[in-house]
């Protein structure tokens, strides 16, 4: 089918375009050229510029579907129209990245970019030309796999088509390997939905090259995404009260709202002794949790199938059982990783229905008097993130926030009861200069060596908080400002190995 010069020439939001070109230096293979327009109102002129697919992964769904050329488009600031081109021939089973000493490929790459630049131009609207010959920039994707293999995809009923992978990725902060295990929604491949730290079954040893070569399982006493561990950090809040807890013979109880693949759920039953019950949409992805990523149903943790939201405003309404093993339907703690997807602005999390009143209310509702709600945000703008916050506040008694660090993910902690102090120092007394004396008090007085022993039997919470987390607070510490105001602004950590 012969491609309509007409298409091209203006912008046309959502506007998506599939065909096939022959590659100028390969005779036997053809080039796969998409191309998308953005669904926000163009700049005049218009800008237009192009990708090449890196080479060996042009079946990952990040460059070969719709919703991933799209996340790509939004994520280049001020492109209306993205060109990708790729080999149309199918990537290998198993990627490995070319080596960057790699000259043929760099010098195939250099030549593809100048040999398409016609085409390039063919491809962008007519107003593009009104002040000349437009420039296209070329742009490039990084990041940080190294090699991959899917392992299995699956389709849920919910979330639609989703795969299992393994990656090996860079580490900034270290020369060593490390190696994950992700879980991806076709829907929104460009987010990793869950990730874990894997390790082969037999050890490393001298013979093992990389992915693909060993049988490799989770290890679920870590966590690696990067914003999982803020979200467990916030527990130090409510250290005081959860020790009472397992002094007096309880478990604290969390609720998790978004199970994924369970790594929280599963870190905070096997590491930190919490009793945890998880509400997940999609049955399908519960299966795929047990299956690769350890997730294990057991007395004290436990998942059911359905809307989160709905699930809280039962339990509100003492509709639903909402208790583990009759312990009672309140939760010290709430973890809240739900996300959704606009197909113009992207990602946000959480879903705009949970910053309703009655749902708010419903979460405020099933906490214990000291318990605590935590969210993964991603906010969609800053006005977005700011009138959540107030929202927020017109139902919660205190709002708390961690600057993740990696320019996207924030965590919201929320109280229901007023905190007096915090790390023993009063609220309007803390200022930026207190910084050292504050990373001093972030190691909780339960963990002091007259009162070990009796918190090692509670189940060791601050093991993790003070030996993995806290001993990283100075990298990235935010300022210590307007703390008389009803948002506060707790440290900004760093959670990497």
């Amino acid at each position: 089918m012969a491609l309509n010069k007409a298409t091209f020439e203006t912008i046309k939001p959502f506007q998506f375009t599939v065909f096939t070109f022959p590659n100028p230096h390969d005779p036997t293979s053809l080039l796969r050229i998409a191309v998308l327009d953005s669904p926000v109102q163009p700049t005049n002129p218009p800008r237009v510029a192009a990708m090449l697919v890196p080479s060996r992964r042009e079946s990952d769904w990040v460059f070969s579907t719709e919703s991933g050329h799209l996340q790509l488009l939004l994520n280049s600031s001020g492109i209306s129209r993205l060109i990708l081109a790729g080999d149309s021939r199918p990537s290998p089973q198993i990627y490995r990245r070319p080596s960057e000493d790699d000259l043929s490929f760099r010098s195939m790459n250099s030549l593809l970019e100048v040999s398409l630049k016609p085409l390039f131009l063919a491809l962008s609207p007519k107003s593009c030309f009104e002040l000349g010959i437009p420039d296209i920039p070329i742009l490039r994707y990084e990041d940080n796999v190294v090699s991959s293999v899917v392992l299995r995809t699956f389709v849920g009923s919910f979330v639609g088509e989703m795969l299992v992978e393994d990656v090996e990725i860079e580490n900034e902060k270290c020369s060593q390997r490390e190696f994950r295990r992700r879980l991806r929604f076709k829907r929104m491949p460009n987010l990793v939905q869950t990730e874990v730290r894997i390790v082969p079954k037999v050890g490393f040893g001298s013979e093992f090259g990389g992915i693909g070569e060993v049988e490799l399982s989770p290890d679920v006493g870590v966590l690696v995404h990067t914003y999982l561990a803020p979200m467990v950090a916030s527990l130090r809040l409510i250290s005081s009260h959860v020790e009472e807890r397992f002094c007096s013979g309880f478990m604290p109880r969390a609720l998790c709202l978004g199970v994924g693949g369970g790594a929280l759920l599963t870190f905070l039953r096997t590491q930190l002794g919490f009793e945890v019950l998880g509400v997940e949409e999609d049955g399908e992805v519960l299966k795929v949790g047990r299956e690769f990523f350890g997730l294990e149903d057991c007395d004290f943790l436990k998942v059911v199938v359905g809307d989160a939201m709905e699930f809280v405003e039962k339990v509100a309404r003492r509709e639903s059982a909402g208790s583990l093993n009759g312990v009672g339907d309140k939760f010290d703690v709430i973890m809240v990783d739900l996300d959704s997807c606009d197909a113009e602005n992207g990602v946000c999390a959480p879903p705009l229905e949970f910053r309703r009143k009655r749902v708010l209310l419903a979460a405020r509702s099933i906490l214990s008097d000291k318990g605590i709600l935590v969210l993964n945000v991603v906010p969609q703008t800053s006005a977005f993130y700011e009138t959540m916050k107030h929202d927020f506040r017109e139902v919660f008694s205190e709002l708390y926030e961690i600057d993740v660090g990696n320019g996207e993910n924030f965590v919201l902690v929320a109280m229901g009861t007023p905190n007096m102090s915090i790390h023993g120092f009063h609220r309007e007394n803390l200022k930026s200069s207190d910084l050292e004396m504050v990373e001093q008090d972030l190691i909780p007085r339960t963990i002091q060596e007259q009162h070990l022993t009796r918190w090692l039997k509670g189940k060791r919470m601050f093991k993790f908080l003070v030996l993995m987390v806290f001993k990283r607070t100075v990298e990235k510490a935010t300022a210590f400002e307007d703390w008389n105001k009803p948002l506060y602004h707790i440290l900004a950590f760093a959670f990497t190995c």
